[in-house]
């Protein structure tokens, strides 16, 4: 029977119904100055077919060598992940036709990957923890990229040829793979999204990936199964493939829990295939039948010794582990005395790093939120850029800050300064000193603007006499403009209350 709907299931009727049960295999990219088993540079970005050798084409007589580098960037993900590291394991063939995978097979690890047996303890907003098991953490290659040239959609599908571009076939890659989850019930699609961003945030802290999903770094097959309430029998599964944001890993499952409950509601049957992710519409469409392990002609792979490791290797390894990243968002919030809500958008914005060296070159907590939350975000999203990509330091931050505590600038100007630092005139001490940017306090220059000013607003000095000391505010603007915004405004306030003998 087809698994074939136009119609969805509201998701909160699905789930009265059935229980959903979750996978996840993550494909992290290893950022290793080389190739899993050659010496190519394995570098994103370079012009096409330029970064490969004769073992990444798989040309006769060619022997692969493993990347040490690699098998400790290996070992390290799974210590993170809290897995046992094998004492031995090895690589072996996975068998299958695709042109971008040059040799006809796969060199990954089957029955004995380097780590297994783990776990991921992964908080949601309101705090309710779900512990997600780890069954295996494997050494792998990535496939070459396929680019589907004439079509619409960019998808095979409709192109009119295809182009083949090497340079990342034979990338490091670590598949972490899940063991069947369950027990999220309506929390599925958030847990998808959480479990997705923990991993991506530990190899990122680990230094062991770049872990930016856009570029492929971090890639996400999600699996989806509903089974009856009343059942003890998982249901049949289909796994959504390479799904690169942590907002479409939420909607793809939201949206296969909906599609399955359609189906099963129907009286047809789920069929066990791969699905394909359309951000544009949110919905998933077949891909191809989901082949198991036997359809892919495992085999131990000849040309490479097995993988063996030491208990003194792997302990200096653990040793090399940082602060893992849920431990250090408790400490800095409790450091930094943010609120929840504070701290949940600092971390949802991406800028705790940018906040911890602030802090550490010498602002203040409040200071460093206040500057890469408010101006630094804005500018950011003006330049549609990545705030890492603005230019701005935290040397930057500490400086400005410093110049407006100095009563040297004011906050007005200090946004003006940033602006000017971001376009790569130089330091804010620089671009104050060049533009003669400096708060005007000068006594003579402000006694100057301010008698201007009561001269012009004869109305506002009466007030002021009578006692409403808020109408002072009302001379701020002519005193502003007469000095380009650059006056000492609570020197202005004092010359003002001097003269007036208040």
């Amino acid at each position: 029977m087809s698994n074939y709907t136009d119609e969805l299931v509201d998701f909160d009727e699905a789930l009265d119904r059935y229980d959903p049960v979750l996978g996840f295999e993550v494909h992290v990219e290893l950022n290793t100055k080389t190739k899993m088993f050659s010496d190519a540079p394995n570098a994103f970005g370079d012009e096409p077919n330029t970064n490969v050798t004769p073992v990444d084409l798989g040309l006769p007589g060619v022997l692969p060598v493993v990347n040490k580098t690699a098998v400790e960037y290996s070992i390290l993900i799974g210590l993170a992940l809290n897995c046992q590291i094998a004492e031995k394991c090895g690589f072996a063939r996975k068998n299958y036709f695709y042109p971008d995978t040059p040799k006809n097979f796969q060199t990954s690890q089957y029955d004995d990957p380097i780590a297994y047996d783990g776990y991921l303890d992964i908080e949601l907003e309101d705090g309710e923890v779900f512990r997600v098991e780890i069954e295996r953490a494997h050494m792998e290659e990535d496939a070459g990229k396929l680019t589907h040239m004439g079509g619409a959609t960019g998808r095979i599908q409709g192109a009119d040829y295809s182009l083949v571009d090497y340079n990342r076939a034979g990338v490091p890659l670590v598949e972490i793979v899940t063991k069947p989850i369950v027990g999220a019930g309506k929390r599925a699609p958030e847990l998808a999204k959480a479990y997705v961003a923990a991993v991506r945030e530990i190899v990122k802290n680990l230094g062991v990936s770049d872990a930016k999903m856009e570029r492929g770094n971090v890639r996400c097959d999600a699996n989806v199964s509903l089974m009856p309430k009343d059942a003890d029998k998982f249901g049949t599964r289909t796994e959504t493939k390479n799904v690169n944001s942590l907002r479409a890993v939420e909607h793809a499952v939201r949206f296969e829990i909906e599609r399955h409950a359609a189906v099963l509601d129907s009286g047809a049957k789920i069929v066990q295939e791969t699905r394909h992710w359309h951000e544009d519409t949110r919905s998933t469409t077949s891909g191809r039948p989901k082949s198991d392990a036997d359809d892919y002609r495992y085999f131990p792979e000849p040309d490479l010794v097995p993988i063996v490791t030491t208990a003194q290797w792997v302990e200096e390894l653990r040793s090399r582990l940082p602060e893992p990243p849920a431990e250090r968002r408790k400490r800095l919030k409790a450091e930094w005395g943010y609120a929840d809500k504070e701290f949940r958008d600092v971390v949802n914005a991406g800028v705790l790093d940018e906040i911890e060296a602030t802090v550490t070159a010498g602002a203040s907590a409040a200071v460093a939120r206040k500057w890469w939350m408010g101006e630094i975000a804005r500018l950011a999203k003006a330049a549609d850029k990545d705030i890492a990509d603005l230019g701005v330091t935290p040397a930057t931050i500490v400086e400005l800050n410093s110049l407006i505590e100095g009563k040297k600038i004011n906050d007005k100007i200090a946004r003006q300064v940033l602006e000017f630092v971001i376009a790569g005139e130089g330091t804010p001490s620089e671009i104050v000193e060049k533009r003669s940017l400096a708060v005007v306090n000068d006594d003579d220059a402000l006694g100057k603007a301010v008698d201007d000013a009561m001269a012009a607003m004869p109305d506002v000095v009466e007030k002021i006499k009578g006692g409403k000391m808020q109408a002072i505010g009302a001379l701020m603007g002519p005193v502003m403009k007469a000095t380009r915004g650059q006056a000492d405004a609570g020197r202005v306030r004092e010359i003002v209350m001097e003269k007036l003998g208040l």
